[in-house]
C-alpha cells in the first residue's frame, strides 16, 4: 500500500544513499515527457524538504528545459534487492548552472565529476513509498566510467563545444537555460 509522508525521514534518506540508480521524470506543459536513469553517486539529501543531484552533459538536457518552463520533478528509487521498495521525491526543481551564485557551494557537496553542466536543487513537496514486490532482483557490478572518460577526452572546452551544440535546447525545441559560453 502507498503511504505520503511530508518530508524524507532518516530511513528514507539511508535508503536513497544505498541505491545505485535513480530516475528522473519531468514534463513540459506541451510536449515529450522525459524519463531518464541518474546514476554516478550524484544524489545528495540536504535536507527534509530538499535534495540535489550533479547532472552530467550527456546526450541531451530535457530535464533542464522542463525545470525552467515549470520547475515540476519527480524522482523515483527503486530497490532491486532483498529489501523491495519503491519512494519517490515529489517537488519542484531549478537547474542551477556554474555560473550561478549557489554553484560553488553546492557542487563542493559532491564528488567532482566531468562534465558536470547543472546541479538540479529540488524542494521536496512530498514523498511517496510503495512497496515495490513486482521488481525483479538485479545485482550491482560497478558503476560505468565510459561517459566521464569522454569528458576528460574533450576536455573543458571539448564539453563546451559539444554543449553548445547539444544541450542549449531540448527535443521540443525549449530552452535549458545552459550557457557553454558562461561557465
Amino acid at each position: 500500500m502507498a503511504r505520503f509522508f511530508q518530508e524524507v525521514t532518516k530511513t528514507h534518506q539511508a535508503f536513497i544513499e544505498n541505491q545505485k540508480i535513480f530516475f528522473v521524470c519531468t514534463a513540459p506543459e506541451a510536449g515529450r515527457l522525459s524519463l531518464s536513469p541518474k546514476g554516478m553517486d550524484s544524489f545528495l539529501c540536504l535536507s527534509p524538504h530538499e535534495a540535489a543531484f550533479l547532472n552530467v552533459t550527456g546526450s541531451g538536457n530535457e530535464t533542464a528545459a522542463h525545470l525552467k518552463e515549470n520547475g515540476r520533478i519527480t524522482v523515483m528509487f527503486c530497490s532491486f534487492d532483498e529489501k523491495p521498495l519503491i519512494l519517490r521525491l515529489y517537488g519542484h526543481a531549478e537547474a542551477i548552472h556554474p555560473n550561478h551564485e549557489d554553484w560553488e557551494r553546492l557542487y563542493n557537496l559532491f564528488q567532482p565529476l566531468p562534465g558536470a553542466r547543472q546541479i538540479i536543487k529540488i524542494k521536496i513537496e512530498s514523498v511517496q513509498t510503495s512497496c515495490g514486490e513486482s521488481i525483479p532482483f538485479y545485482e550491482f557490478q560497478g558503476h560505468r566510467d565510459s561517459l566521464n572518460q569522454w569528458a576528460i577526452q574533450k576536455g573543458p572546452e571539448g564539453v563546451a563545444a559539444y554543449q553548445q551544440q547539444k544541450n542549449r535546447k531540448s527535443i521540443d525545441g525549449l530552452d535549458t537555460g545552459l550557457n557553454p559560453q558562461e561557465t
